[in-house]
């Protein structure tokens, strides 16, 4: 099972579920977020997948790292 990212009016993000059968039968272009909605205020976000978690950071030059 895979997680979508849904932005609220608050500019915070929620998570839910989302079946690989719904997703295939949208058949859609991978949804894209600006980084800043992700963000927010923040320099760093938890990311959770397949019950590992990763580290999303913000560098002062504006790269992006992953790190698990």
């Amino acid at each position: 099972m895979h997680t979508a990212i849904l932005p609220l009016p608050s500019g915070d993000v929620a998570l839910r579920p989302v079946n690989a059968a719904s997703r295939a039968q949208t058949n859609q272009a991978p949804r894209r977020f600006d980084s800043r909605t992700l963000f927010g205020a923040a320099q760093e976000l938890r990311i959770e997948h397949y019950g590992q978690e990763y580290r999303l950071r913000q560098t002062r030059n504006g790269k992006l790292i992953l790190t698990k």
